[in-house]
Parts: structure tokens; C-alpha cells; sequence
């Protein structure tokens, strides 16, 4: 099955982006797809082998899940790789003049539709982008 891609322009710097998206505190801020859910707890070791997890939950309390991995490439302000589960994703950073350019590849899994985890995942990051521009 092909990759999920996803992407935005965030109008900031490189050094803004790249720590905005790699801090525990920041993650607890914007990793969201929704504003019924939130991220109670982010645990982020930036490094090839490190792990992350990001516990999900409904803000109702009516359900929650860890999202975690290993990374497996860390290119700083350009790439992060990493493996959840069966699945990989990767991350690219691109300088594009005042602006940086995040795109986000993943391996889809089966349980839902392939529109319903772009959608998701774009939720997230169009999140992610909102959140940087107001710390500008």
C-alpha cells in the first residue's frame, strides 16, 4: 500500500520549527486533530533509537491511546525518521525563502479509511502550523 502524504508552509524559522515540533511541552500544545481531544503526556528522546510517545485522549475521558515509535533517522532541521508498530513515517524540513515547508509520509494502516488518515494526520499538522505562526 502506498504512503499517506501530507504538508504546509509555516511561515517561521527553521530553528522555531524544527524545536516547536520536537519539544515535550510544545507537542502537549498543538498534537491534535480535533478539539475534542487533547495530549495529556509527551515523552520525546530525539535521537536514532530514542523513542517518543504522545498519550491521546478524548477530553471527555471517553477514550485514549499512546502514539509511540523509535526513530530511525535524525537529520537535524531536515529529516526525522521513525517505525510505530508494523509502520514507518518520515518527516521532511524544507527552507522554502521565509518559510519552511513540513512533509509528513506514513504507511496507512487498514482499520480506517485512506481519506480519513490523511485527513487526520493534516488536522494535526495544519494544528502544528497555527500553533508556530503564533509563538512567532
Amino acid at each position: 500500500m502506498a504512503k499517506i502524504t501530507v504538508e504546509s508552509l509555516i511561515n517561521a524559522p527553521i530553528d522555531l520549527v524544527w524545536n516547536t515540533y520536537n519539544n515535550p511541552q510544545d507537542i502537549q500544545e498543538w498534537n491534535t486533530a480535533s478539539p475534542e481531544w487533547h495530549t495529556v503526556n509527551s515523552v520525546n528522546d530525539l535521537r536514532v533509537g530514542g523513542q517518543f510517545s504522545n498519550r491521546m485522549e478524548a477530553k471527555d475521558g471517553s477514550m485514549g491511546f499512546d502514539f509511540a515509535g523509535i526513530y530511525t533517522e535524525i537529520i537535524p532541521h531536515e529529516k526525522i525518521a521513525y517505525s510505530f508498530g508494523e509502520r514507518n513515517a518520515e518527516i521532511i524540513f524544507q527552507q522554502k525563502d521565509q518559510a519552511v515547508l513540513v512533509q509528513i509520509s506514513f504507511d496507512p494502516e487498514h482499520e480506517y479509511p485512506l481519506e480519513q488518515q490523511q485527513a487526520g494526520w493534516q488536522a494535526i499538522l495544519d494544528n502544528f502550523v497555527k500553533y508556530v505562526e503564533s509563538k512567532k
